[in-house]
């Protein structure tokens, strides 16, 4: 099996990204960044190649070198909802520097594939772009630079654009995670009205949506290189929603305060619908999901 290169394995996707490698037996390498605490990966199965990056190019070169990927994985980034001025920098680095930095690598080690990721949050209105945040904005920049680097070199690459993923293990302070704990406890939860949609898609699902773009790029490139397509299920719930059925599942109540805070400035009120990744589609409902969640996840 090809030799292949994941960054981001120490966050939620990432992490399941290269288990699921792993045990389709493929030679997995790992890219972290000198702040990365690997204790997050000290249970993966196998033994995956654990290379920190030091900020610079050379690192970047010699960890290509000796990894030798032909298809790489690009989950790494800076996740921030609003930023204020000393978050500018750790945006930059990780958003936009760190996977130009591999690009340029890529291009010189003989990288075959690379599957770039890309938010929802880069569609703000439904709009082709209209960032909702500084985040979303420096995920676009970076993918303006992939589209020079397709176009330039012989790297073929997509870009998949995510919306609300979530599954076991997940330490993200999101919304499942803060309904869990709100639970537990038995305090009160201030939301908002609550009438904002979300489209929310089970681990299994994107992990298998980043296999199947590497198989695309693979054996149809020139339908798939240089575009993104959605991995999403299409199927959008209202926040409203999304507590009355985790109060189903879980069969306790909740404590939430609606109207109890207002929508946050450009709060993301319908999810963009972009065109769908050709051959994948989310197979695990939300209800579903959200019972193999929390099963896992015991006790509540």
């Amino acid at each position: 099996m090809t030799s292949v290169l994941v960054t981001g394995a120490a966050g939620f996707v990432g992490r399941h990204l290269a288990e699921a490698l792993l045990r389709n037996g493929r030679e997995v390498h790992l890219l972290v960044r000198q702040s990365t605490d690997q204790s997050l990966l000290a249970d993966l199965p196998g033994c995956p190649a654990i290379h920190v990056h030091d900020g610079d190019m050379a690192g970047m070169m010699d960890i290509l070198r000796r990894a030798a990927p032909k298809t790489i994985f690009h989950l790494a980034s800076c996740f921030l909802s609003e930023h204020k001025a000393s978050d500018i920098e750790p945006l930059v680095r990780s958003n936009v520097l760190l996977g130009t930095q591999l690009l340029e690598a890529s291009a010189q080690s003989g990288v075959s594939c690379f599957i770039n990721t890309g938010t929802y949050w880069q569609h703000y209105q439904g709009k082709d772009y209209n960032p909702v945040a500084l985040y979303a904005a420096t995920k676009q920049a970076f993918e303006d630079i992939l589209r020079y680097y397709t176009a330039a070199t012989s790297l073929r690459a997509l870009t998949l654009i995510l919306f609300d993923t979530y599954g076991p293990k997940d330490r993200r302070h999101k919304l499942l995670t803060l309904l869990g704990e709100v639970q537990r406890s038995g305090v009160a939860l201030p939301m908002s009205p609550g009438k904002q949609l979300a489209d929310f898609v089970y681990i299994d699902d994107v992990v298998q949506a980043y296999l199947r773009a590497e198989i695309l790029l693979q054996q149809r490139p020139k339908s798939v290189c240089g575009r993104r397509f959605a991995a999403g299920t299409g199927r959008h719930l209202s926040f409203r929603d999304i507590v009355r059925i985790y109060e189903k599942v879980s069969g306790r109540p909740l404590n939430a305060v609606w109207e109890g805070r207002p929508y946050r400035p450009r709060e993301v009120m319908v999810p963009w619908r972009g065109k769908s990744l050709p051959g994948w589609k989310a197979d695990v409902g939300f209800e579903e999901g959200l019972r193999r969640t929390l099963a896992e996840d015991q006790p509540l």
